[in-house]
């Protein structure tokens, strides 16, 4: 049976664990080749030196010079250029690098190209092209040189580029009356709860009883957060699971109903139909190159 392969992180690479490193795209076009679409344990950060077409979950993005993107554990990643063409850098990181540290166990989760909402994963960073390279440059030194075991200077590189990157992403990023999108911890929360157990609980009761509010209240906050309800939140991270799962797998439509907690398959199929306008094997059909 397909699966999509996932790739973790090489903690050991360097004698000592150490959860941060630095890889050449040029350096890994055999694994870019062999698994164009995958997915990842971790953090990425790719900047970009050439073109490339690049999809994260199914949407794709054309990716010029100077442009960065973000993609986060367990997203659906597609190169879709020939891998001899890119060139690059990752900055690559496990979450635990930063949280053993600080105590703010949402930092990652607050920067903006990491949330749950953000508009976009990729942003361009030409007008601070020369001080991320002054930093990825002082980053890939701290880590060939890695003999002291020290990580606090490599974990106040990598704070400094993310937090560069974080402005730099709000300032490309806001919205056209030029303020940022409304926030809500009980939102917030809601999106984390639904990344987690989407696939086994579809109503929203469940998620307010979770959070201590009402469904009415939770649609009116969703809703005044993302332009959708609660409901269609839910049901458009389900759909999107789905067509991950009817393009990148050779998952049968009853396992991926099973997978999803659908009642049937002719139940998927339904609801796949009547939001799409298509049938599951009619958009999986549609996905083949």
């Amino acid at each position: 049976m397909k699966s999509i392969p996932q790739y973790y992180f090489h903690k050991t690479k360097y004698g000592e664990e150490l959860l941060i490193d630095i890889v050449k795209l040029k350096d890994i076009q055999k694994y870019i080749h062999k698994d164009p679409v995958h997915t990842l344990s971790y953090f990425d950060i790719t900047f970009i030196k050439s073109t490339a077409t690049f999809s994260i979950d199914n949407k794709c993005y054309e990716l010029q010079t100077n442009d960065v993107i973000f993609s986060k554990p367990g997203q659906v990643r597609a190169w879709e250029t020939e891998s001899s063409n890119l060139d690059g850098l990752a900055l690559i990181f496990e979450e635990e690098f930063l949280l053993s540290f600080f105590n703010d166990s949402r930092f990652i989760q607050n920067l903006s190209y990491f949330s749950a909402e953000r508009e976009t994963p990729v942003i361009n960073i030409s007008e601070i092209k020369q001080r991320t390279d002054y930093l990825l440059q002082n980053i890939t030194a701290e880590i060939n040189n890695y003999e002291s075991k020290d990580k606090h200077i490599l974990r106040a590189l990598l704070y400094e580029i993310l937090m560069l990157l974080d402005r730099e992403y709000r300032k490309q990023n806001t919205n056209r009356k030029g303020t940022e999108k409304i926030t809500n911890r009980h939102v917030n929360s809601f999106i984390e709860l639904v990344n987690k157990d989407f696939k086994q609980h579809h109503d929203t009761g469940y998620y307010a009883d979770k959070l201590c509010i009402t469904p009415n209240y939770l649609n009116e906050i969703v809703k005044k957060a993302t332009s959708v309800n609660a409901k269609l939140y839910i049901q458009n991270k389900i759909l999107s699971e789905a067509k991950r799962l009817l393009a990148y797998t050779s998952l049968s439509i009853s396992e991926i109903a099973e997978n999803l907690n659908f009642d049937s398959s002719s139940y998927f199929i339904r609801s796949f139909r009547r939001h799409t306008g298509y049938t599951p094997l009619q958009y999986r059909n549609s996905t083949k190159r």
